[in-house]
């Protein structure tokens, strides 16, 4: 049985990346800050997987060496989906680029020295947006201009990190893919609704957020950006490449409201906050500053190659929406 590395196991996107790994036949060794938290993640699983005896647990940090050599022992693969996410601005950039970039570097070394297969790396269709002034046409050879106006820090965390990982597979001959979602959405396997994709739905549920801001991307569906992180990892056409992982379309977040007020969620206000606000609650708010890269702006991406390589089509975007609501309902209503 083929065994991977999966950094940041605890997460959104890597519960559901565990879940489509064990489904599938592999053994599963995920990476945590604190072994502290492994029941908890073993409980979430076992509601989603036959079986859990092919999963273990490691500890690692992105800002520390010790114990990657170790935990990518015996390992065939590297799935490297930890990194920080967070939208509003924090104080030092480098809260969030230090570990997003020098844990990208710790993964890729253990990886090179252990002679792993390939490595599956998350980055995302941030990395991709160009200068940052909208109506972008997005594909595989896009980069965002991390010296562009209203650049923020974890837009150039993910663009930085993944430049580094292209140079260090070019320079060591490391077989990697990379995967890029839009804002993800879909239901999480815990009850934690803390992080940006649950909590932005329930303050739309609870009618904490009246109003969205203007702006329109590709969204993913969590489902499909970890069946597509599996399907890389042995993928022959996948081999040195970077794949959306999105929606056809472009889709609003007006378009989210919208849709949730219209089927039920009364709460869910459908207005829109003025551009101009946005721009001026900037200048004082760390989470409007955040925004600023998307405010007014259109970003489309292109998803044919990766509907190509992995004969794939998108969860459908209202699909996405009412399984995210209810799942975060779910868990309010259980509190």
């Amino acid at each position: 049985m083929k065994k991977v590395l999966l950094t940041g196991i605890s997460g959104y996107l890597g519960q559901h990346c565990a879940v489509e790994l064990l489904n599938n036949g592999y053994a599963v060794k995920g990476s945590l800050r604190s072994l502290s938290k492994s029941d908890s993640i073993l409980n979430n699983l076992k509601e989603h997987v036959d079986t859990t005896e092919n999963l273990e647990f490691c500890e690692l940090n992105l800002l520390d060496d010790s114990g990657w050599d170790q935990a990518v022992a015996g390992c065939d693969f590297v799935m490297h989906v930890a990194s920080p996410f967070i939208s509003k601005v924090p104080k030092d950039e480098n809260e969030l680029i230090k570990p997003a970039v020098e844990g990208t570097i710790r993964a890729l070394e253990a990886a090179h020295k252990a002679g792993i297969k390939r490595v599956v790396l998350t980055s995302s269709m941030v990395a991709m947006l160009g200068d940052l002034t909208g109506d972008e046409h997005i594909d595989e050879n896009s980069w965002t201009n991390v010296e562009a106006k209203n650049m923020t820090a974890y837009l150039k965390s993910k663009t930085l990190a993944e430049q580094a990982a292209w140079k260090f597979a070019k320079d060591g001959g490391l077989d990697l893919v990379t995967i890029h979602p839009g804002p993800i959405y879909g239901p999480s396997l815990s009850n934690d609704l803390s992080g940006e994709s649950m909590s932005l739905f329930k303050r739309m549920i609870t009618g904490e957020l009246p109003r969205m801001i203007h702006s329109s991307i590709n969204m993913s569906d969590v489902r499909d950006v970890a069946k597509i992180h599996v399907m890389a990892l042995e993928n022959e056409q996948a081999s040195g490449k970077r794949f959306i992982v999105a929606s056809e379309s472009t889709h609003s977040f007006q378009e989210i409201s919208s849709h949730l007020n219209a089927n039920g969620y009364e709460k869910v206000g459908t207005g829109l906050m003025p551009n101009f606000l946005v721009k001026l609650l900037a200048k004082f708010n760390n989470e409007m500053k955040g925004m600023m890269p998307f405010v007014g702006n259109t970003y489309k991406g292109d998803i044919k190659e990766t509907k190509r390589v992995f004969n794939w089509e998108p969860i459908p975007f209202a699909k996405m929406v009412l399984d995210t609501a209810k799942a975060v309902d779910k868990t309010l209503n259980a509190a």
